[in-house]
């Protein structure tokens, strides 16, 4: 491929090879906080923004205080109690933090933060810049209500946000959900990092171009969709964006990962819990009892192991991890990962993780 800038038709003098780079890590750490039988909880850290997005809001005693203070997304999927009593231990820890966290979760969840900060007297806290950003979906339309500690946590007039298919967007990080039946409205979630967009230095060396912001320019136009024919000025000349993206850029795909907890496994539950998880690299999906106990799983809206493991099949998930064990199979849990791992055997192309 020959690749020249607009007022010229050749590169510079070709240089040596050299060896093609290593494959960048993924930027996810992802792990649950309580482990499979515990309080459903999953911390997800980004390295790259030196933050973290947290789904579910069960006991967080489990994290270090670090942890929770780069907490700057909470995805809650309902307001049963354990999934939502360590709100006020995040809560706790970033008191006197200058921060804005946002709280995502189904209908009512503007009430139910609400009545957590309503709990207690805050009359010392007027210089404290600390906010709670409650973002609530119905699974059509968002509605953010704002409880600034400075003003003792008074709810804000409400407002409502454009239909969007992401609860949250950023240029490295998207979030997408799902409403799913558990006698109440329980959300899942499904979070994916954006592609990465490296540079070969092989490829750079042998055009005689210097590294330099236009690089990043580059990078940019590129991660935007290639919108619109793009030139980019490099030492004082105009090169075609499009010959040098496709010459200069190693893309690595992004990981994406699905969040399920608590549904009850009928068809339509089924449904949209597939086309969540179409395809993620990692789906934390309940098993909460055995399929031999259906009729119970059936009678509290939750999910069998083996329910569990179908639908990463059918979704074609490369790894699932099962977890919100019942406690009523204490010292027999390995019989649920046993169950997931022999609906396992049906399908080569996805492991599990226990």
């Amino acid at each position: 491929m020959v690749l020249a800038p607009v007022s010229k038709c050749v590169w510079p003098g070709q240089k040596t090879r050299i060896e093609q780079p290593p494959r960048m890590k993924t930027s996810f750490l992802p792990k649950l906080v309580n482990g499979q039988k515990g309080d459903p909880a999953l911390f997800v850290d980004l390295l790259r923004q030196k933050r973290a997005l947290l789904f579910d809001c069960g006991s967080l005693t489990a994290l270090a205080p670090a942890e929770i203070l780069r907490v700057s997304d909470v995805f809650v999927s309902h307001a049963h109690i354990d999934h939502f009593i360590g709100f006020e231990h995040l809560l706790r820890l970033h008191l006197g933090r200058g921060r804005r966290v946002r709280v995502y979760g189904p209908p009512g969840i503007t009430r139910c933060v609400q009545g957590k900060l309503m709990g207690y007297t805050w009359n010392l806290v007027k210089r404290q810049r600390l906010v709670f950003e409650v973002r609530e979906w119905d699974g059509e339309r968002v509605s953010v209500t704002e409880f600034l500690c400075r003003t003792r946590f008074r709810r804000s007039d409400s407002r409502r946000l454009p239909k969007s298919e992401f609860l949250y967007e950023d240029e490295l990080v998207s979030v997408r959900g799902a409403v799913l039946d558990h006698r109440t409205p329980s959300l899942a979630f499904s979070v994916a990092e954006s592609d990465f967009y490296n540079i070969d230095p092989v490829q750079l060396d042998s055009t005689g171009l210097r590294p330099g912001p236009w690089l990043n320019e580059l990078k940019g136009w590129v991660r935007k969709g290639r919108a619109q024919a793009k030139t980019i000025s490099i030492d004082g000349q105009d090169w075609d964006a499009a010959p040098l993206a496709d010459k200069l850029l190693i893309i690595t795909r992004g990981r994406k990962l699905t969040y399920v907890a608590d549904a009850l496994g009928n068809a339509e539950n089924s449904g949209k819990i597939v086309e969540l998880a179409r395809a993620v690299d990692l789906l934390y999906c309940e098993g909460a009892f055995l399929h031999e106990d259906l009729a119970r799983a059936q009678e509290t809206y939750h999910l069998t192991a083996q329910q569990a493991s179908e639908l990463a099949r059918s979704a074609g998930v490369k790894r699932l991890v099962v977890f919100h064990f019942s406690p009523k199979y204490e010292g027999r849990f390995a019989e649920l990962n046993a169950e997931a791992k022999a609906a396992h055997k049906k399908s080569e192309s996805v492991a599990l993780i226990d």
